[in-house]
């Protein structure tokens, strides 16, 4: 059963119809597991193909009347620069993050963290939490990791390569400077989600629920530099 869903969400989200057959001249993406060893040239050749803005998941859900969250992080600025701890180059764990009062009626948290700028046909997952309760307030460096069934009171979902936890930020060298946009949501009371949910599982299961809703992006690129503003800065959304 595991594999009919691993081949669900790999060829399209679940509930989705798979992707359509790229035109044979069409430029192809690039499989998740080998961007880690793209040569510098090829990079730069794939600068400009990127999954884009417009296919984040806030971008796929309804946020009318929803309240703006406050979401920051004391380890990087709002659109400043991930250190390297938090990344393929470094030690490869989950920054913190910190979150502010949330809307009247929230029953539960969900954090979904995507790359945008990955070189395939839709958003890279990092990470996906569910089921956090609204009084934690934060998740601690190193908090988002391989849980199985919802310990320390959070669902750790799957990533883009098939495992729970934190998907390090490894760009390709080249690409230039990719966005690594962590979007938290406030939920009303609804049904308990898979323990290990998938982007698919993830949409459904926030649908018609959102509450509130908030931004924090950080950066990485390789051989590239990248300005790091104040720190502890977030950015919000509005419904």
């Amino acid at each position: 059963m595991r594999e009919r869903a691993d081949l669900l969400e790999a060829s399209g989200e679940r509930g989705q119809p798979p992707l359509p057959t790229p035109h044979p001249l069409a430029r192809p993406s690039v499989p998740p597991d080998m961007l880690e060893n793209i040569p510098h040239w090829l990079g730069a050749a794939l600068s400009g193909l990127r999954a884009g803005h417009d296919k984040l998941t806030l971008s796929r859900l309804d946020l009318t009347g929803a309240e703006t969250l406050h979401l920051s992080s004391p380890a990087f600025a709002s659109g400043g620069r991930l250190p390297p701890r938090f990344t393929a180059d470094g030690e490869g764990v989950s920054p913190p993050l910190v979150w502010g009062e949330l809307p009247p009626g929230t029953d539960s948290l969900a954090l979904i963290v995507e790359d945008p700028d990955a070189p395939a046909p839709r958003p890279l997952v990092h990470a996906i939490v569910v089921d956090i309760a609204p009084g934690l307030g934060s998740l601690a460096e190193g908090a988002i990791r391989p849980d199985g069934d919802g310990a320390d009171g959070k669902d750790v979902g799957t990533n883009s390569y098939f495992a729970q936890g934190w998907l390090a930020p490894d760009p390709p060298t080249g690409h230039g400077s990719h966005d690594y946009v962590f979007q938290l949501l406030a939920l009303s009371a609804g049904d308990s989600a898979d323990p290990s949910p998938g982007r698919g599982d993830f949409l459904e299961l926030v649908e018609g629920r959102v509450l509130g809703a908030g931004v924090l992006v950080g950066t990485y690129s390789r051989e590239e530099e990248a300005p790091v503003g104040p720190v502890g800065e977030g950015t919000a959304v509005a419904g």
